[in-house]
């Protein structure tokens, strides 16, 4: 009789029946995701066209488009972005790494638990009184983006708690008992190890602040223009970067106001560029992090 070995272990049929589960609830989230960008691309697919892409909505010249709304999307991806990410990495760092465990980190992580529970519309109530009026910023694209910062925020700090926390504490004796100070073993060891997870919520963070809208209706508010060139070199980089200060609407307030408006064809093509700009982001921060952890093998 051949010897029993681990590899030739019986299933038991509760194990059996949690892998089924486990694989059941997969599928149905791979057929969701399917299923509404079946839908929305069924409906909007048609509308998509060059002219649809790089044409600001005129009343006037009877024209239609979203490259304003891309535009600003961008703008304010980047400028929330920008802001989040070095103080949510920033505050995991200190509160993993730095803080002792005590009242203070208790109350930092209550914190931004209940700001990532606060809905968006309180959000863009206090972005248009802090931001807008205290500090004089008024609505514009940098309001929408500091306010989606501090939404976004939660998400980054928490993803990169759980990153670090899953980095061996080897890694950290080692490198101290060799000579290194701290910052440089968060920086040259800790940092590099827990990049896929930190940039898993930064892609997160990205699919949040391309889908918002509640918050920048009171902070950003719905232009649709391009920024205005200007003359020369030096002109037009004086004209993108002053962008930042006057009022935009993303793509999800211009689905919002055409879904409003009745004009569900146009609606369906704005989510179908959403989709395609959230899939593709998603797809690249991916690939970055498995290039991160290839070249750490």
């Amino acid at each position: 009789m051949a010897e029993r070995t681990l590899y030739q272990k019986r299933k038991r049929p509760l194990e059996a029946f949690v892998m089924a589960a486990v694989y059941g609830a997969a599928s149905v989230s791979v057929l969701l995701l399917a299923g509404i960008a079946g839908c929305v691309f069924s409906r909007g697919f048609g509308k998509l066209s060059w002219k649809f892409l790089t044409t600001v909505a005129s009343t006037l010249k009877h024209t239609e488009g979203i490259a304003g709304n891309l535009v600003n999307t961008l703008y304010i991806t980047a400028l929330t972005l920008a802001a989040a990410i070095p103080a949510g990495v920033g505050a995991a760092i200190y509160l993993n790494e730095y803080a002792k465990p005590g009242i203070l980190v208790k109350a930092a992580e209550f914190t931004t638990e209940t700001l990532a529970g606060i809905p968006s519309v309180l959000f863009g109530l206090f972005g248009m009184a802090f931001f807008g009026e205290t500090m004089g910023l008024g609505y514009s694209l940098l309001t929408g983006a500091l306010t989606l910062s501090l939404m976004v925020l939660p998400l980054i700090v928490r993803n990169t708690q759980e990153a670090l926390r899953t980095v061996p504490d080897s890694y950290r004796t080692g490198a101290l008992g060799m000579g290194a100070t701290r910052w440089h073993m968060i920086r040259t060891i800790l940092l590099p190890a827990a990049a896929p997870g930190i940039l898993t919520g930064v892609a997160l963070a990205v699919g949040r602040i391309v889908g918002e809208s509640a918050a920048l209706f009171f902070t950003a508010g719905s232009g649709r223009l391009l920024p205005e060139p200007g003359a020369g070199v030096w002109g037009t980089l004086k004209g993108w970067g002053s962008r930042v200060f006057e009022p935009g609407g993303t793509l999800a307030v211009e689905l919002y106001l055409q879904m409003q408006n009745g004009d569900y064809d146009t609606a369906f093509g704005v989510g179908c560029v959403l989709i395609g700009i959230v899939l593709c982001l998603e797809l690249l921060v991916g690939l970055l992090g498995k290039k991160i952890g290839r070249g750490r093998k």
